[in-house]
């Protein structure tokens, strides 16, 4: 009964913002859509991620309520189009192959809003802890290090899925240049450096060739450190505007639809 009483009042909630109304039940429309072509198809892993999504949809309301705060429409809106992007446009539909920078503006998008969760937690501590204040610089400093640790995570997560479950979360591609010590005939650590790599071949082990590629292939080296550098650019971004709002919160009319709030603060 009482999660019957829960559920209708996160309802009455996104009915009293048309936007997230309409933005939520809208995606939700498609994911389900999605799940019923996935289950005539026999993909459960697609099932899965299609379940999932559902639930990580409807997630930022039951945190708001669950711990009593107010995160901004825009924010949640945000939230809820990065879902949709990532799980089903992403994954499912293969967005992440078929546009080159999908992933990148994810994670930029990423960094940009965990730096804003950051920002947000340390901001309503300095507002209700007398015994504890941060200057705005160090506010900011803390809310970098928040999103990049979440990025690192990330990157721990991607890299596990890949050596248990043999996904490829971090993605791999081909390079046309090596540099190693490890080709190093004398065993110096001195660098190798081979260019042009136009095609490598596999073999297994009795000598069987399993397949010839069109370069050496990176496996997944160069994806982590992009998606951090990316990471990185945005919470840089947050937090230079997120400086500006800490000394003119008044005039501020970005970093605003981005903070979290207990309720009852103004």
């Amino acid at each position: 009964m009482w999660f019957m009483n829960y559920i209708k009042k996160i309802k009455n909630e996104l009915k009293n913002n048309k936007l997230k109304y309409f933005v939520y039940f809208s995606l939700r429309g498609l994911i389900i859509l999605c799940l019923i072509v996935q289950l005539i198809r026999g993909d459960f892993d697609n099932v899965s991620i299609c379940l999932l999504s559902l639930v990580l949809l409807f997630l930022p309301f039951i945190i708001e309520h669950h711990l009593k705060i107010d995160m901004p429409n825009v924010m949640e809106i945000i939230i809820m189009v990065f879902v949709f992007s990532a799980e089903i446009l992403g994954e499912i539909n293969n967005f992440y192959g078929i546009i080159p920078f999908w992933d990148t503006i994810l994670h930029t998008l990423n960094g940009f809003l965990m730096a804003a969760v950051g920002f947000s937690l340390f901001d309503i501590l300095n507002k209700n802890l007398k015994s504890i204040y941060l200057s705005p610089i160090f506010l900011c400093l803390f809310s970098f290090c928040f999103s990049m640790t979440i990025g690192v995570v990330w990157e721990f997560f991607e890299y596990g899925m890949d050596k248990v479950f043999c996904y490829d979360m971090q993605k791999d591609e081909y390079i046309k240049e090596v540099n190693t010590v490890s080709l190093d005939p004398e065993n110096n650590n001195n660098v190798i450096n081979i260019e042009n790599i136009s095609y490598t071949i596999l073999y297994d082990n009795d000598g069987k060739e399993l397949t010839k590629l069109n370069g050496y292939l990176d496996i997944g080296l160069n994806d982590t450190m992009k998606d951090l550098v990316v990471n990185f650019v945005g919470a840089l971004v947050f937090n230079v505007f997120g400086f500006v709002y800490l000394k003119n919160r008044d005039k501020d009319r970005v970093v605003k639809h981005f903070i979290i709030k207990k309720f009852g603060d103004g």
